[in-house]
């Protein structure tokens, strides 16, 4: 298929390297402050006793029955703990099954069995936390791993680390010279939809994806500290804020969750953050916890997982004078396709580096296409069609589905994702949203977050810090859909109509029925669980992805 001259595309070098040893390359250079854990009490960890406890834990693994499968699951939050286990497993030549235990314990069996994980690495504390998970009974506790041990030991693996060679340090951990194409991670999608899907990422996936970050020069080693409080389980959380910055050497400082914003505005103001990777549903609740002084050290902060809105852009910039980048990404291409950088980074013959109301340009090495639904025609430059990508950063498939593998990939090992959007001419990307949250209505394309935006503007609903609705589809037998608006709000349908009409919006905007809720469904990256979501509005609320 030939490529439009609009696609941004490269052929990067393929990275052969095996993770694990990448890893301590780079963990062995320096002794400078790698990690800080402020889980509970404030800890500080350099590069040489991060070193030292993933050995330690690995050649305490090597010879257990309970790590004697491929894959390895793992329930802990952002910190030491998971930075360590992750690490130790890569080094066993393991793969890591970080899951998301915010989930149903339904999804979770699923997740568990799919992967074939029989042994989880947890801590005590999580088990209590997260009774409804599925607990396997080869349940492995850090802590007590950590304090068998001891930190003597610790120190020692700390010491020899500094001392011996990477083939030799290799060699002790039986760690192959090549990852290449072989399974480094496994990750699940966030099961919005159905059942969550498996995503392994190779080892040419990640550190590919660590070379493209590079090349934007958006991390910088030396400047900045990175407040890391996505979990593990998350496709960024995973990559950006545990294997990136100890790939690159980034400082960054954890907090166990996104949701626990007075502890993340503290850290931010006494580690003198600079940059923060979030979402705009765990930014909103900072304009009334934060003041400018707590985010003063912040240069600039990364939005994704959902659309940003121009008046909370708009007001959490004039609040905190901080820069929100917005940038573009799947699990399924580990998982960065594209961000605005700041205006600063830019050089004479980049110009413009960043532009408002897109996810920026596509890293070095990304092809993206914008291609027709219907034929699979390439579209030129503002065209709006199907978003198509390729790149050492795109997965092999997803797990165990060869069906849906076929459906996702062309010939020519283009992933065609559900994502609707545009290229300009200068390279931007835009995405208009998924194509699940779009109804063909009366013949048009109808955006459901449009027509949220839209509802939130007209009721005057912007600022509010929870999700409060949500815009679904249902059968109609005339148009094919029609709308249906799920609220929190006690609003009748008669005002939300006579608002819109005033407000001059379509009338294919105008939902055909109200349903309220106490709260609604969402995922911990703070998008919509629309399989909840449908169950909230009736049987007539399903269709088919």
């Amino acid at each position: 298929m030939l490529m439009s001259s609009k696609s941004i595309s490269n052929d990067p070098h393929r990275h052969t390297e095996h993770l694990g040893r990448a890893l301590l390359i780079s963990l062995k250079s320096g002794w400078d402050v790698q990690l800080v854990d402020r889980t509970e009490e404030r800890k500080v960890l350099r590069k040489p006793m991060v070193l030292g406890a993933a050995l330690a834990l690995a050649m305490r693994w090597k010879s257990s029955d309970l790590f004697a499968d491929r894959r390895i699951g793992l329930v802990l939050p952002p910190g030491a703990g998971a930075t360590v286990a992750n690490l130790a497993l890569v080094f066993l030549n393991k793969i890591p099954v970080n899951l998301n235990f915010t989930q149903g314990r339904e999804a979770s069996e699923h997740s568990l069995k799919i992967a074939g994980v029989k042994t989880v690495v947890s801590a005590a504390l999580m088990k209590k936390k997260v009774e409804n998970f599925p607990w396997p009974e080869n349940f492995v506790d850090l802590r007590r791993e950590l304090q068998a041990i001891g930190k003597a030991r610790i120190l020692g693996w700390a010491f020899r680390a500094k001392v011996t060679s990477v083939d030799r340090l290799a060699s002790l951990l039986d760690l192959p010279a090549e990852g290449g194409d072989t399974e480094a991670g496994l990750l699940f999608t966030s099961g919005s939809s159905g059942f969550p899907k498996g995503v392994p990422l190779t080892h040419a996936n990640l550190l590919g994806q660590a070379s493209q970050i590079t090349a934007t020069r958006l991390l910088l080693r030396e400047t900045h500290v990175l407040l890391a409080n996505l979990p593990v389980f998350h496709s960024f959380g995973f990559m950006v804020t545990m294997w990136y910055c100890l790939l690159a050497g980034v400082r960054y400082v954890t907090v166990p969750s996104p949701l626990e914003t007075r502890k993340s505005i503290e850290a931010i103001r006494e580690e003198k953050c600079t940059v923060l990777l979030s979402t705009p549903t765990f930014l909103r609740p900072y304009l009334k916890k934060a003041s400018k002084g707590d985010l003063s050290s912040l240069k600039f902060i990364i939005c994704g997982a959902e659309k940003l809105s121009p008046v909370f852009r708009d007001d959490f910039v004039g609040q905190f004078g901080v820069p929100l980048l917005e940038g573009y990404g799947l699990s399924e291409t580990s998982p960065v396709v594209s961000v605005n950088l700041p205006e600063n980074y830019a050089r004479a013959e980049e110009r413009p580096v960043s532009r408002k109301d897109t996810v920026g340009k596509p890293l070095p090495g990304i092809g993206v296409q914008i291609r027709n639904f219907a034929d699979g025609e390439v579209l030129q430059s503002g065209e709006e069609g199907q978003v198509c990508l390729k790149g050492v950063n795109v997965f092999p498939g997803y797990l165990d589905l060869e069906d849906k593998n076929a459906e996702i990939f062309d010939e020519e090992g283009w992933l065609l994702t559900s994502d609707r959007g545009k290229l300009d001419e200068d390279g931007f990307l835009s995405i208009a949203g998924r194509v699940s949250r779009f109804s063909k209505i009366g013949g048009e394309m109808i955006s459901h977050a449009a027509v949220e935006a839209a509802i939130e503007k007209v009721m005057g609903w912007q600022d509010e810090e929870e999700t409060i609705l949500a815009v679904l589809p249902e059968e109609d037998e005339k148009k094919g859909e029609k709308l249906v608006l799920l609220t929190t709000k006690p609003v009748e349908l008669d005002d939300v109509r006579k608002k819109l009409r005033d407000e001059g919006a379509s009338n294919l905007y105008i939902p055909s029925r109200i349903v309220k809720t106490e709260k609604i469904p969402t995922l911990v990256s703070g998008k919509l669980d629309l399989r909840c979501c449908r169950e909230e509005i009736g049987q007539s609320g399903k269709r088919s992805e």
